[in-house]
């Protein structure tokens, strides 16, 4: 049966009252070494969930009629503290089916919370430093520090969470498509880049706060992802809002690598904003009956009359649909609308990037400067790709590799 808290904080006082009869010399021989105990603990615990499952090392009495067996063991690592331990891990194998078991009381271990951990996801979500006795409560007993010091101990975290973020190695992922966007976040416009693995898995990978989307410092940003280890010589998927300083940096360093797919809903708001409220349900029922077809050029000419059709109503809001034509067009000509187009015809991944990151922003009262601003959006990105899920049709992908190689190679190929 799992002990209530309370047991656990009765235990904890058993044990230190049992240390407390040690002499001063062992108690504090046991804090110098706590991690190494930490360590040794570890190691038996999972141990023990070996010998419960698979029984003893060289005893052929197997518990549970001998569906597990002991297979070597793997490396593992559980974070105490600041200090990630170095710990083995017993490979359990079922000899029914061939798979190998995960350890319950590793996988409990790898998500224990050390308690600055805790202190920076309880101020992210807006807790108040006089409540951080609710955040960084370990085993029912608070660690007694002050406001100033949990203050400055946020500080202190943010900042290695910002230097983290923005220098980790980004030459172990395959990305397939970028997501980009600017968005007026800690009350200055922050530009914020998310990529897709071809694992379908959605990372923030850099970010600037710049006056506007002019493509110097967006050319900048992306240079630096480069820097760390960003691949895109197989090409590129850039979906955008169409910010003109965006394309422009985009085309500049990726040159023929990078494929544009414009947000249709972005595009799709745009021209609505030159139109009467009697005109938009008509254009916008047509704009999606276009977007629908199968093939490109069905597409294309259901766009093009639709243009023909505004001209008559508002020369503007044409101009405006015929600016982005081609570019909204663009998962179309790579035959990959009808796989893949829920999940990437628009910017909405990198949207609801920012409404997570808004969340815990807008909290803040008082912006001292610009550094401020980077720890908080940095530990707030690292919170936030955590919970993030895989992008929708992911198995897809690598007929998205595929088309792109093609597209990149002779893109008239791809237009009939």
């Amino acid at each position: 049966m799992k002990p209530t808290p309370q047991q656990i904080k009765e235990k904890n006082r058993e044990l230190l009252s049992s240390l407390q009869t040690e002499s001063r010399e062992t108690r504090i021989s046991l804090v110098q070494n706590h991690l190494s105990i930490c360590q040794l603990m570890l190691n038996e615990i999972f141990e023990e969930e070996c010998i419960e499952k698979s029984g003893e090392r060289y005893n052929h009495n197997k518990p549970g009629q001998g569906n597990y067996s002991r297979w070597g063991y793997n490396p593992g690592s559980v974070q105490i503290g600041d200090q990630r331990l170095k710990v083995e891990v017993p490979r359990i194998r079922d000899t029914d089916s061939g798979k190998f078991e995960k350890l319950e009381s590793y996988e409990k271990a790898k998500k224990i919370e050390t308690p600055s951990e805790q202190l920076i996801k309880g101020v992210l979500l807006g807790l108040s430093m006089r409540d951080y006795d609710s955040v960084i409560d370990h085993l029912g007993e608070g660690f007694g520090l002050s406001k100033s010091s949990v203050s400055r101990s946020f500080i202190d975290r943010t900042a290695e969470k910002l230097e983290e973020f923005e220098n980790r190695d980004l030459s172990n992922h395959d990305f397939i498509s970028v997501f980009i966007d600017g968005k007026y976040l800690a009350k200055e416009q922050i530009m914020i880049v998310l990529g897709v693995t071809m694992q379908g898995d959605k990372i923030p990978i850099g970010f600037l706060q710049t006056h506007s989307e002019n493509s110097v410092p967006i050319k900048a940003l992306f240079e630096n992802l480069i820097s760390r280890g960003f691949k895109y010589h197989q090409g590129l998927l850039f979906v955008i809002d169409g910010a003109k300083g965006i394309k422009k940096a985009i085309e500049d360093i990726f040159k023929n690598k990078a494929v544009i797919q414009r947000c249709t809903w972005h595009k799709r708001e745009n021209v609505k904003k030159y139109l009467k409220e009697e005109n938009q349900k008509w254009f916008e029922s047509e704009y999606h009956s276009a977007l629908d077809r199968a093939k490109y050029s069905d597409a294309k000419k259901d766009l093009i009359r639709l243009s023909k059709e505004l001209e008559k109503i508002n020369i503007s809001a044409a101009r405006s649909l015929n600016e982005a034509l081609e570019e909204i067009l663009t998962l179309h000509k790579l035959k990959m609308n009808d796989k893949i187009w829920r999940s990437f015809n628009t910017t909405n991944p990198i949207e609801n990037l920012n409404s997570q990151l808004e969340k815990y922003l807008h909290k803040v009262k008082y912006w001292k400067n610009s550094k401020m601003r980077y720890r908080w959006i940095a530990a707030g990105l690292l919170e936030i790709e955590q919970k993030m899920n895989k992008i929708f049709n992911y198995k897809k992908l690598p007929l998205l590799r595929k088309a792109i190689i093609s597209y990149i190679s002779n893109p008239s190929d791809l237009l009939s």
